[in-house]
């Protein structure tokens, strides 16, 4: 069985390049505001359209291998600013991961656009999975529930909750670690989708502009969504502190246009 652990074939060394050279050209392309399709990525590499075609089949497989590539990169980011804190402490880690996601969003709105706003058609479950495996998903999922061992924040029971919500979470179709949730604590996923959805929805709304700038600017809505959240997940009794690191989080990671 020594095969099994033989390393990387040339061709397949090769393949692999090939595939990061597609994800870095996109991303080029993506920050000069540029067209991003199958032929301008071609074109920029030196290739035909039919020859990248033997990586990418379609323009839909091309967004989605660089977004995932993307959020993964992004979420490398994240964990480097919520690296600063201890590893005891993931209340202060999810603040600094938090700013760091926004941070992200508004210096890179397209790439933020690229990996969020990437519709998943009903029915098309090959993409719904690779949903589920999102990098930032399980990032920011995997400190709120060491938040709640830390805490024990109050979560709903299964019986509280929507017939069509107590399926979602007992059998979750959603980027985040649920196999050693006990099935009474699957209302702590309720709690994931709700909180991600605040910090989602925020930062959606100044990364596209659907803000007044000025409001942008200042983060203000940011931190008021930040902070509505404390209290909901028991981090409350920690708030000075808390707001403390995500005021200094806020000034260290400003974005240059702020």
């Amino acid at each position: 069985m020594a095969h099994l652990n033989a390393p990387p074939t040339r061709r397949e060394r090769q393949r692999e390049a090939t595939y990061d050279e597609i994800v870095r050209v996109s991303a080029e392309l993506l920050a000069e505001d540029a067209e991003l399709s199958l032929r301008a990525v071609a074109s920029r590499m030196g290739m035909t359209a039919p020859a990248l075609y033997r990586y990418v089949a379609s323009y839909q497989e091309l967004v989605d291998l660089v977004a995932y590539e993307l959020d993964r990169n992004a979420t490398e980011g994240f964990r480097a600013a919520a690296e600063r804190y201890p590893a005891d402490d993931p209340a202060a880690r999810l603040t600094a991961g938090c700013v760091a996601f926004r941070t992200w969003a508004l210096t890179r709105p397209r790439e933020f656009q690229l990996v969020f706003a990437n519709p998943i058609a009903e029915g098309d479950i090959a993409r719904r999975e690779l949903l589920t495996v999102s990098t930032s998903g399980h990032f920011f999922t995997d400190l709120l529930y060491e938040i709640w061992e830390r805490y024990g924040f109050p979560i709903p029971a299964l019986e509280e909750l929507h017939p069509t919500v107590r399926e979602a979470v007992l059998e979750p179709l959603i980027p985040a670690k649920s196999e050693h949730i006990p099935e009474e604590k699957r209302g702590l996923l309720w709690l994931y989708m709700r909180s991600w959805s605040a910090l989602y929805g925020v930062v959606t709304l100044e990364s596209t502009g659907h803000c007044d700038p000025r409001v942008i600017a200042s983060g203000a809505l940011f931190r008021a969504t930040v902070l509505d959240w404390l209290e909901p997940l028991g981090m409350g009794g920690d708030a000075e502190r808390l707001i403390a690191i995500l005021d200094e989080e806020m000034a260290r990671q400003r974005p240059p246009s702020s």
